[in-house]
């Protein structure tokens, strides 16, 4: 340790020469006291968490020689520092990522108390005031609070907690996450950020309030959930939009149209994803106002939104995003798959928004049985005004007969191809592009526990929510005076707007085998999202209004891949799906006994009467049976604080974070480097080791049957959806991957997300070249 020290001292003092060697005494006493403590200090716990060979300190001290040059700015012998030690992450040395993090948050740390010292700030209240007073902190904290409660909730704050980043996460949330001066200057630690958090999330609790900012930064800063980005990015802060995706019904009409795009500009100017349902736009060549032929079709109105997306993007951080879903009897349906497409009219493409197809029961069932079965295309317009009923607005048995008698109607116009034209279509832009996404909407509905007050027509961006939809009707618009001036007042009759609130599980970090663990994790990530409803910012008075009516949530899960391999457990096993199948059991009671508890605390949502919930037949659906089902089906048939609780998101970004995989996705990697600002980052599968690195099979080289079958076991305990990507390489026939989605259907999946397709022409096995 002395060695580097010396190295690291000499170099800010700006010593000239041959570095020191071990016994070098000069380069000591010079040592600026404070600096070497923070050094000295942070090496004592890497040298006593880290013994093995692999992690000498003479192997930094070497490696950090490379980069230092005297005289440097001591941030910049630290940014060299934590290089050496992210240089030196490798498979057989992955704790190198945990060493960087250190020193990074040492430098951080450093850096930060110097800032805060100009400041005057010297405590957390008194920084809660300064980000109040600078308009960075929402001033509702400081009005919940009182000081006494703000410097007892000081207390919770667990600063050894740092030491579980990784590199990646820290880095991340230092740049992304944490309050950022006006100047761009972090003013957070990660801990204080969490903390934060926490303060905001348990802000209107009623009673044990501090309890409640405990457990929730306990859950938090010990990475065994995340919230999603919204989340942890703007709670606390002024402008609060917690929520990560908007879905909207799109009505048929110029007025409705436009004010759909509207809101997806508003939902983006905050920070929102959208999903958009296009089903009940008219085709392209239908009647307006009697006038045949005069319909642009949904292509053209798809483009403004592809427009929208990119002119309004999300807080300056990323370009906006759009997800839009077409019925597969919608006439549009063959321009709508070549939307992303690099052939054709580019007058007709939208690169910038995500398509995604809503594809009802029969078709898949053709699809298995009879490829060049006749399928037939209508406009939702054109029966609408024949049969007066909307096709889109019917599911199952119903939906098949009314498509039924739409087919022998010969007043309804059709486009007829075959089964076999269409899903050449999809799976030519799915291997192309990744999209069109999967929507499989019988089954979504027939799984829905709210179907007394609706349906379902499409999912969100990610496609993991699954929740009822209705589009908005103008009701009025009249002109009204106003102190003497005109004011045209329009009435909106405001649908069904979907939120999705979510929060990620975090499996691989949490000790599920501890009793009472994960149902405790579960109760309290429940009891945060439900408050995020009530503490949240809207973008528009719609999405309000449909939130507080469902107080719907999404609680996902994100480290699956990093639990199975912790666990030595083979994705392609029957050990994989009979582990996940109770894990995911477990977590569906406990989240139903949770909302059920937060019901008779707070009060059910107030459409609660008559669903699947009160009526059981939710719990009867899924073969639910025994003691436990039976005491959970009880609770819940008393009350459920939500409509809709579990859905299972991407978490690409959350799970960098927690330094764990993402989502429900198997690793793309074991260990590989990723460019980023001219260097060259390490990522390394969580807890890699010589026991869990065979259990880390890359996500290309896996059977994707496996994955397929594991989502439909899971599907059954998830109220919601998943997103669930598959993984397929240039080998793959059409056939197999429609084979794909023939079994995910017939397994009870309800969504796929992208297709992520790669060659393995060049590519050695991994694991032998290793």
């Amino acid at each position: 340790m002395e060695y580097i020290l010396q190295i690291f001292i000499m170099m800010a003092e700006g010593g000239q020469g041959e570095c020191p060697g071990h016994g070098d005494e000069n380069a000591k006493n010079a040592a600026d006291v404070s600096l070497r403590e923070t050094l000295e200090r942070t090496l004592s716990g890497i040298v006593s968490d880290f013994t093995e060979p692999a992690y000498s300190l003479d192997l930094l001290a070497d490696k950090f020689k490379s980069f230092a040059k005297p005289g440097m700015e001591e941030p910049t012998l630290w940014a060299a520092l934590v290089k050496a030690a992210i240089e030196l992450t490798s498979v057989e040395a992955p704790g190198w990522e945990f060493i960087a993090a250190r020193l990074l948050a040492s430098s951080f740390r450093r850096e930060l108390a110097g800032r805060l010292k100009e400041l005057g700030i010297t405590d957390f209240y008194s920084k809660l005031c300064y980000l109040t007073e600078e308009k960075l902190y929402g001033d509702y904290i400081l009005e919940h609070y009182t000081k006494e409660e703000i410097q007892e909730a000081e207390g919770f704050l667990r600063q050894e907690r740092d030491h579980l980043f990784t590199y990646s996460g820290l880095d991340l949330l230092l740049k992304r996450y944490v309050i950022h001066s006006r100047s761009l200057k972090p003013l957070e630690t990660p801990q204080e950020m969490f903390l934060g958090i926490a303060l905001h999330l348990a802000m209107e609790e009623k009673t044990d309030r501090l309890y409640w900012v405990r457990k929730f930064y306990d859950m938090l800063s010990r990475m065994y959930v995340t919230m999603a980005t919204p989340t942890l990015s703007n709670a606390r802060k002024p402008y609060h939009q917690l929520s990560s995706c908007f879905i909207d019904t799109v009505p048929d009409s110029l007025e409705g149209i436009y004010r759909s795009i509207d809101n997806f500009a508003q939902v983006s100017k905050f920070g929102g994803g959208m999903g958009l349902y296009f089903g009940k736009v008219r085709a392209a060549g239908s009647r307006i106002r009697g006038f045949e032929g005069a319909a642009g079709g949904v292509i053209r109105w798809i483009r403004l939104v592809n427009d929208t997306a990119v002119a309004v993007d999300q807080l300056g951080m990323r370009q906006g995003a759009a997800a839009v879903y077409l019925d597969a009897w919608h006439k549009d349906l063959p321009e709508f798959l070549q939307l992303r497409t690099n052939n054709g009219d580019d007058r007709m493409k939208a690169h910038d928004i995500f398509p995604a197809v809503c594809y009802p029961d029969l078709f898949w069932r053709l699809a298995k049985e009879d490829l060049d079965a006749p399928w037939h295309l209508f406009c939702p317009h054109e029966i609408r005004q024949a049969k007066g009923y909307a096709l889109e607005d019917s599911f199952g048995e119903e939906w098949e007969k009314r498509y039924r008698e739409c087919v022998e109607d010969t007043r309804i116009s059709r486009r007829t191809v075959t089964v076999k034209d269409i899903v050449r279509l999809v799976l030519k832009s799915a291997v192309e592009t990744g999209t069109p996404f999967a929507f499989n909407r019988d089954t979504v509905n027939k799984a829905n526990p709210n179907s007394h007050k609706g349906i379902i027509y499409c999912s969100n961006l990610c496609t993991e929510i699954a929740q009822n939809m209705s589009p908005m009707e103008t009701v009025s618009q009249t002109i009204e005076t106003e102190n003497g001036d005109p004011v045209v007042v329009t009435k909106v009759r405001p649908g069904d707007f979907v939120v999705c609130n979510l929060a990620s599980l975090s499996l691989g970090n949490i000790p599920l085998e501890e009793e009472g663990v994960l149902e405790d994790t579960v109760c309290t990530a429940v009891r945060a999202l439900d408050n995020v409803i009530g503490l949240n910012f809207y973008p528009l008075p719609y999405a309000e209004r449909t939130n507080r009516t469902y107080r719907s949530i999404g609680l996902g899960v994100s480290g699956y891949h990093h639990m199975l391999a912790k666990r030595r457990i083979r994705w392609e096993s029957k050990e994989h799906i009979s582990f996940v199948d109770r894990l995911f059991e477990r977590i569906s009671r406990a989240a139903i006994r949770a909302s059920a508890d937060l019901a008779a605390e707070k009060g059910s949502y107030s459409l609660f009467e008559g669903s699947d919930w009160q009526t059981g037949a939710y719990f009867a659906k899924r073969g639910y049976s025994g003691p436990l089902w039976e005491q959970t089906a009880a609770l819940a048939a008393k009350g459920m604080r939500n409509a809709y609780l579990l859905a299972i998101a991407p978490t690409s970004s959350t799970s960098i974070l927690s330094g764990t995989t993402a989502g429900i996705d198997p690793v793309m990697h074991r260990f590989f480097l990723e460019e980023k600002k001219g260097a060259m980052l390490p990522r390394v599968a969580p807890e890699l080791t010589p026991e869990t690195y065979w259990y880390y099979k890359n996500a290309h080289l896996l059977d994707q049957t496996w994955s397929v079958k594991a989502c439909g076991v899971r599907q059954r305990h998830i109220d919601q959806a998943q997103s669930m990507n598959l993984y397929i390489t240039n080998s793959y026939t059409f056939r197999q991957v429609l084979n794909l989605y023939l079994q995910a259907w017939e397994q009870g999946v309800k969504t796929i997300y992208y297709v992520r397709s790669r060659s393995l022409e060049v590519e050695e096995c991994e694991s032998c070249s290793s």
